[in-house]
């Protein structure tokens, strides 16, 4: 947990007709390098314009997992205009990556940018690093990846997979979120695992020979409701949600000889969640143990939770208190999932959720950014609220004021040797107690 005290968080989420507008916390709170921040901000205010095309653009033009090309070729062309060496295509058809560099030698921060379904890209927070890089002669690498398909596709693991994260120090990224006005939300997420069941039987005619049938929809009804029972059993904080996956070629007079169920097992950690899918197992196999079914029970890769990185989340917080609103641990992204979990346990990595009317869908054009902006009383991450919401101007400002936090701690991950240092000792004795269940 981050040194700040979580108490003095604010709590009341900002929801449309609020009157009231962000305000730092603790302003005039000394910040680390503050002509650096001052940079930043002035070329914040010079992209101010084409960022908010751009976002319009990505906007106008939502796309599913893993068919992000329109999202991918204007990025990329955007990224390449403003002096990138950029990788179309990298590793996955819509994924792509955007390098700058400065000097010699030096750490690589890593920007992650995501596209998928009204996200976006994280180009602001690049476009800081690299003016304050050639401003203040610093030595390092930016490289800024274009994740596809993290609703559902895992598009940051299959990139990890295959070695796009190896050069970066640290990485950080935003995710919208509802949450109180001005808030930056440090909270983590829910570790999730994938599981199906496939059940086979013996079809038959179901007013003629019924008794000739073994029931595959029985064996996922009574898996469903398996399921149901062992909720009373599990952890407040644990969830497990599931559908029925239509039977191929069912017909209501045939007993159905195949039937699927999906469901999602989400728990605070990825050993807490890896345990919970033990006990869902057996749900499963009683199931086709009643009906005589056979059962064949798929577990897929899943995503984890986030770590946070104390010292990443405390310098962050430090800046967004002193200049630009308050930090809060009760919304963000608690009780979602994000493959960017993934890429926290691999290296030191930072994933606030940015709080501002809640319920909307911020087109996530700044990688480094996150904020929650609603039309609607019950809307909230995946509705068409939040989604109108997302193209609001106070949704694009207030994701440049989240951007500049960001760069700002970035430049000091390459800069600081001793807060690097810092990062690196945070991340090592997160992972002496990540896998511990409480």
């Amino acid at each position: 947990m981050t040194s700040f005290d979580v108490t003095a968080a604010p709590k009341k989420v900002w929801r449309e007709g609020d009157k009231d507008t962000a305000k730092p916390d603790r302003p005039g709170t000394s910040i680390y390098r503050p002509d650096i921040l001052k940079a930043i901000e002035k070329r914040i205010a010079e992209l101010d314009n084409e960022l908010r095309e751009l976002s319009l653009d990505i906007h106008e033009h939502p796309e599913i997992m893993f068919e992000e090309r329109h999202a991918h070729d204007v990025l990329t062309e955007f990224m390449e205009q403003h002096g990138f060496e950029v990788e179309r295509h990298y590793f996955l058809e819509t994924a792509w990556k955007a390098t700058f560099k400065h000097g010699t030698g030096g750490r690589t921060i890593g920007v992650n940018s995501e596209m998928d379904a009204l996200k976006g890209v994280g180009h602001a927070c690049g476009h800081n690093l690299i003016a304050i890089a050639e401003e203040f002669d610093i030595a390092g690498a930016v490289e800024l990846l274009g994740t596809p398909a993290e609703e559902g596709g895992a598009g940051k693991v299959k990139l990890m997979d295959q070695g796009a994260y190896k050069n970066m120090a640290a990485c950080l990224m935003c995710h919208p979120a509802p949450g109180p006005i001005g808030s930056v939300s440090l909270s983590s997420s829910l570790a999730l695992q994938r599981v199906d069941v496939e059940y086979h039987g013996h079809a038959a005619h179901a007013a003629l020979s019924p008794w000739e049938g073994i029931n595959a929809l029985d064996a996922a009804v009574l898996g469903y409701n398996n399921i149901s029972a062992l909720r009373q059993q599990l952890k407040p904080t644990h969830r497990i949600h599931g559908i029925f996956e239509s039977g191929k070629d069912w017909s209501v007079n045939v007993i159905p000889d195949y039937a699927k169920f999906v469901c999602l097992v989400r728990a605070p950690t990825r050993v807490e969640a890896e345990e919970s899918t033990k006990r869902v197992k057996p749900c499963f196999e009683a199931a086709a143990l009643a009906t005589g079914c056979t059962a064949k029970i798929n577990v897929y890769g899943g995503t984890y939770d986030i770590r946070q990185n104390d010292a990443l989340a405390d310098e962050v917080a430090t800046i967004v208190r002193s200049k630009y609103g308050g930090i809060d641990y009760e919304w963000g992204i608690k009780s979602a999932s994000t493959d960017f979990g993934n890429v926290s346990y691999e290296l030191p990595s930072l994933h606030p959720g940015f709080g501002s009317v809640f319920h909307a869908r911020l087109l996530f054009y700044l990688s480094a950014i996150s904020l929650s902006h609603t039309n609607n009383e019950n809307g909230g991450n995946h509705t068409p609220g939040f989604t109108k919401s997302a193209a609001t101007i106070e949704a694009h400002y207030a994701c440049l004021d989240v951007s500049k936090a960001l760069a700002a701690t970035g430049v000091r991950v390459l800069l600081d040797d001793q807060f690097y240092e810092k990062v690196k000792r945070a991340f090592e004795k997160d992972k002496e107690t990540r896998d511990i269940i409480s």
